[in-house]
């Protein structure tokens, strides 16, 4: 049998599967025409390949038929399709380390932290598996953390065994944290609720103390710079007080601080006109400022309370007043000082605690210190004469005793010595009058012995000379312990006799007094 006759004979052999119906290496029955252009046409051979494809493969194609999208009907000539479906991808590997990350962290503790507020999974991702928490779930809204749920007026939840009281530490650690939100803004508080803070009562209560004194603390700070005066600078209430004085015509104009102390600044002005025609502003002022920060006056104190002028007031003032007491009783001083004859500076006028004075000075330069000019010898024997005849002036015509007499104190203006800061000054009647004397009386002497005016009397001689007091001691312990002496007898009698008393007698006896 030749070849052919197979080939013939094969179509007719018995039933056989479909595969075998069509032999590739058989001659074909029909013949079918077709053009070149056809056979090189690729959308015929997509469709002959198809059709081998259903013929070869029928329960396949009958799958494929269904719902399920193949990459080949996803339109890919999109860019933004593309850059979506790669974002996609991205954020599920972003979230998957995220996850791996929490896993390491945590372990096995008992507080955990999420990073589910960093996640970037879509609401519409569907590849997520179930058992992955979103933070949608847990959360309504991710940027405000839901706040405890308060307990019935019956004060408990629950029942049987799985009651709940409001005294329950987990509720009232709850509660804490929640109410920390009241504090003060100042005080940061973080976002406790979120991490399911729970605050014991001692911790909550040590808070809120805490909380309570910052802003006690940060408003005494606030006090203090707005209502305190400073070095070279004045505070908004004393500037107010200077700005009426420029607008009222009293002061032309203040030019700046010539002079700065542990009580009190200085200002130098140029005066202007008075509302009064009695009363005559000079060409050029000293404004002295007294600070009113309390703690250059703690110690001072002693120099107003026994003063029996302000004893009264003293009691009753609280100690930001007493400050203006300070310049009140500058004021006065230099009032008794003005109408003995001694030089000193004039007063102009008291407004609080600013005090407006003549300058001691020429063309906005003050008058030097005693203690800063050089001086001849002819000269520092004239100063020194003048000082002590002021301080006798000062004893007995004005019943005062500086209590604060020194190089510093004094000025050299115009050939002889103008006495200044006066506010400490008190009287001879004082419980430290004396001491205070005797004090002034050394400095005058110890300085002028120095400057080489040998005419120059030592401190106990000085004190008897303008004293007018005789006491014979031989040296400085006995002389002060009678200086006591004198103090104390002194204060007995104003105790028991009232204030008014007359001056010590100079003839070395004990004081004498008249009711």
């Amino acid at each position: 049998m030749d070849s052919v006759g197979v080939a013939a004979a094969a179509p007719d052999a018995g039933p056989g599967p479909a595969w075998q119906s069509k032999c590739p290496w058989g001659a074909p029955s029909t013949s079918i025409s077709c053009s070149l252009a056809d056979v090189m046409s690729e959308q015929l051979a997509k469709e002959l390949q198809l059709e081998e494809e259903n013929a070869a493969f029928p329960e396949v194609v009958a799958a494929a038929e269904g719902p399920f999208i193949t990459g080949e009907n996803i339109d890919t000539s999109s860019d933004l399709m593309l850059a979506q479906m790669l974002q996609m991808e991205f954020d599920r590997e972003y979230d998957a380390q995220l996850r791996r990350e929490e896993k390491k962290i945590n372990g096995d503790s008992k507080v955990s932290i999420s990073f589910e507020n960093y996640r970037k999974v879509h609401p519409y991702d569907s590849d997520s598996s179930e058992d992955e928490v979103d933070w949608q779930d847990t959360r309504h809204d991710p940027y405000r953390a839901d706040k405890p749920t308060t307990t019935p007026k019956r004060g408990f939840i629950g029942k049987g065994k799985d009651i709940t009281t409001k005294h329950d530490e987990v509720v009232c650690g709850r509660k804490n944290t929640a109410r920390m939100e009241n504090f003060a803004p100042e005080f940061q508080v973080g976002d406790g609720i979120g991490m399911d803070l729970k605050l014991s009562n001692q911790v909550f209560n040590a808070l809120k103390q805490h909380a309570y004194s910052e802003e006690r603390r940060s408003a005494r700070l606030h006090e203090k710079k707005e209502h305190s005066t400073a070095e070279k600078a004045v505070d908004p209430k004393t500037r107010l007080l200077l700005y009426k004085m420029v607008n009222s015509g009293m002061l032309e104009t203040i030019t700046g601080c010539i002079s700065t102390g542990k009580e009190s600044v200085v200002f130098h002005a140029y005066g202007g006109k008075s509302a009064t025609e009695d009363k005559v502003i000079p060409p050029e002022c000293a404004i002295k400022v007294f600070k009113t920060t309390l703690n250059e006056f703690k110690n001072r104190d002693k120099y107003i309370k026994d003063d029996y002028r302000f004893k009264d007031r003293f009691s009753k003032l609280n100690p930001r007043k007493i400050i203006r007491m300070w310049a009140e009783k500058e004021m006065h001083n230099l009032t008794r000082m003005q109408n003995a004859g001694i030089p000193c500076p004039q007063v102009v006028i008291l407004k609080k605690h600013v005090l407006v004075m003549s300058f001691i000075g020429q063309d906005q330069v003050p008058a030097p210190k005693l203690k800063d000019v050089t001086l001849s010898n002819e000269d520092m024997k004239k100063a020194y004469y003048q000082i002590l005849n002021m301080m006798q002036q000062l004893y007995r015509e004005c019943n005062l005793v500086h209590a604060d007499l020194s190089e510093y104190n004094m000025l050299w203006h115009d050939g002889k010595v103008w006495l200044i800061d006066v506010s400490q000054s008190v009287e001879p009647t004082h419980p430290h009058g004396l001491e205070f004397l005797f004090r002034d009386c050394r400095n005058v002497s110890q300085f002028f012995q120095k400057g080489g005016v040998a005419e120059a009397l030592n401190e106990r001689e000085l004190f008897n000379a303008v004293s007018g007091l005789n006491i014979t001691a031989d040296n400085e312990v006995d002389f002060q312990a009678e200086i006591e002496a004198l103090e104390k007898m002194n204060e007995d009698h104003v105790q028991n006799h009232g204030k008014k008393m007359s001056t010590f007698s100079s003839d070395g006896d004990p004081p004498i007094y008249d009711e």
